[in-house]
C-alpha cells in the first residue's frame, strides 16, 4: 500500500464553501477514487492550509491517477473545487496539490 499526503492552500473568504462541497461529496467521485484504488481518503484544514491523506492499494498509481483526471463526473467536481484552491508556493512541476514526503510510519 502506498501512503499519500499532500498540501494545497485555502483562502479564509472560500473555507465554508469548500467545507459545504465536501459535507456532501458526489457519489461518482467517491465511486471513481474506489475503482482507482484509493481508499481512506481525509482532507483536514488547519487555518488557510488544506491537508489530505490517502492509501494507495493498486499497482499502476499513474494509471490510476490518470483515470481519475479523465472521468466527467470527477471533473465537473474539479470545477467547482479548484477555483477556491491555492497552490503552495513550493509545489512541484505540474502538481497541484503538494505531495508530502513520509517522515515515520507506524502500524
Amino acid at each position: 500500500m502506498r501512503r499519500v499526503a499532500a498540501v494545497i492552500g485555502i483562502a479564509q473568504q472560500d473555507v465554508a464553501e469548500y467545507e459545504r462541497l465536501h459535507a456532501d461529496v458526489w457519489p461518482g467521485v467517491l465511486e471513481r477514487l474506489a475503482a482507482s484504488n484509493m481508499h481512506n481518503y481525509s482532507i483536514y484544514r488547519y487555518g488557510d492550509l488544506l491537508f489530505s491523506y490517502l492509501e494507495y492499494t493498486g499497482d499502476d498509481y499513474e494509471a490510476d491517477a490518470a483515470a481519475i483526471a479523465a472521468d466527467p463526473v470527477t471533473r465537473r467536481w474539479w470545477d467547482l473545487c479548484e477555483p477556491l484552491q491555492r497552490p503552495v508556493a513550493d509545489r512541484g512541476e505540474g502538481e497541484w496539490w503538494h505531495e508530502l514526503p513520509e517522515v515515520f510510519h507506524t502500524d
